[in-house]
């Protein structure tokens, strides 16, 4: 009966799951020890063989020989012994005698144990696989099946094993349904009280690294590089590139012949916008690519601070900027540069209000001036760019004095800022009254 019971178990399991011929032989083994701990309270004397190839199941029990029995578990008699074989005659009392259990002895009630045990292995015995599976291949891309959407989480199959894409991982413009085909990036893997927690992302830089790496056979073979990518997912995204190989033009390979390459990495993503930024080791190039479309008309760059400042004619401001900020803030995140945009007149207010020396800032504490000059410290500019513990090392300034300092220095150039809106309004009325005639 057990052993028919058993067989229906396993072949059934069989179908649905790809458990290792040796792996199955092991939980066997546990499973009718499982099945004895069940029915004596103790399976610690006795062990398991399980020979697959003959479906053979073979359970031994070691019991030490005593005079009365006390641990029907542990201990048996000599009497019974010679019940079961009369041949052993040479056994004494003290000896250790292994006995043969029939697995017939366990009835239907441990069977129905033995299922939900059977059962729980194999699945961990999945699970197990599965993580090992998906822990060494990080970083690829798969195509699974979205089966469930929830609020913060996408959860996708692939086979046997279930995926999540949170929601950070996601591209805000796509919207997910229950059935959809997508393709993503494993980002990581980690084991859970619940199984394996595979997190797959859609958003990450690499996800975009692998697609051109897809569609760009110089890219998987090292003779273009991808030296930084910076992403607003579903947006816009820049990427600079590097040749190894002079003869072969970096962003035309990744474009492709009327641009078939990257059309196939725009169409995955949803019509996110990619820049393609020809690498430069002269930073002031590296950059002034980086901020296309708009084109500066000036770079100040402090490569030691990682920063520079962008000039722009005044109609190209908002297009070096971008919508949100969108177009700077890639340009930064790509470079490694920090980068602050002005536009032509901006820049010039800015080199003035910053020239101007903090004697002639209407209203500024005179008692502070020569201390200030006293530690280098003479201008706007140079007040605003100090540090805070500098300025309290001058002569005459306290954290009263700073503040007051502060306030003054900003009304300063408030002020200036509406004196320029004066100065241009006469001009901006004409504009609006030639618009309105």
């Amino acid at each position: 009966m057990i052993n028919r019971e058993l067989i229906e178990v396993f072949s059934e399991i069989a179908r649905d799951k790809n458990v290792e011929r040796s792996e199955l032989g092991t939980i066997l083994e546990q499973l009718f020890l499982y099945i004895i701990e069940k029915q004596q309270g103790d399976s610690s004397n006795c062990s398991v063989i399980v020979n697959l190839d003959k479906g053979e199941i073979e359970i031994y029990a070691e019991k030490k020989i005593v005079e009365e029995v006390t641990d029907p578990v542990c201990e048996i008699t000599l009497d019974e012994i010679l019940k079961k074989d009369p041949s052993l005659t040479d056994l004494e009392v003290g000896d250790t005698f292994v006995e043969v259990i029939d697995p017939t002895v366990f009835g239907r009630r441990m069977i129905a144990h033995a299922k939900q045990f059977f059962a729980q292995r194999i699945r961990d015995v999945e699970r197990k696989y599965i993580y090992d599976d998906y822990s060494q291949r990080v970083g690829e891309i798969v195509i699974g099946v979205v089966h469930q959407v929830q609020r913060d989480n996408v959860f996708v199959n692939i086979e046997h094993a279930e995926l999540r894409m949170p929601k950070k991982e996601q591209i805000p413009t796509e919207r997910y349904r229950r059935g959809d085909t997508i393709r993503a990036i494993i980002k990581s893997v980690e084991i859970t009280s619940k199984g394996p927690d595979i997190i797959i992302s859609r958003s990450d830089n690499h996800f975009l690294y692998k697609l051109f790496e897809m569609e760009v056979p110089e890219i998987e073979d090292g003779i273009i590089e991808i030296r930084a990518i910076a992403r607003h997912p579903g947006e816009r995204s820049k990427i600079i590139v590097h040749s190894h190989d002079r003869r072969i033009d970096a962003v035309g390979a990744c474009v492709g012949m009327r641009g078939s390459r990257i059309q196939g990495v725009v169409r995955e993503l949803n019509n996110e916008k990619i820049d393609i930024i020809n690498y430069s080791e002269q930073p002031e190039i590296l950059i002034s690519r980086a901020l296309s479309p708009a084109k500066p008309a000036n770079l100040y760059i402090d490569d030691e601070r990682k920063y520079c400042v962008a000039i722009f004619n005044d109609d190209e401001l908002d297009t070096a900027i971008g919508r949100g900020g969108m177009n700077i803030n890639l340009a930064s995140r790509v470079t490694g540069y920090r980068i602050d945009a002005y536009g032509v007149k901006e820049y010039e207010k800015l080199q003035r209000d910053h020239s101007t020396a903090l004697k002639d800032v209407p209203n500024f504490p005179k008692s502070a001036v020569a201390g200030l000059n006293e530690v280098g410290i003479s201008t706007v500019g140079d007040l605003l760019s100090a540090e805070e513990e500098v300025l309290t090392r001058a002569e005459g300034v306290n954290d009263e004095i700073l503040e007051q300092v502060y306030e003054t220095v900003q009304t300063f150039i408030e002020a200036s800022d509406e004196d320029d809106v004066e100065e241009d309004l006469p001009e901006a009325l004409a504009t609006e009254e030639v618009a309105e005639e």
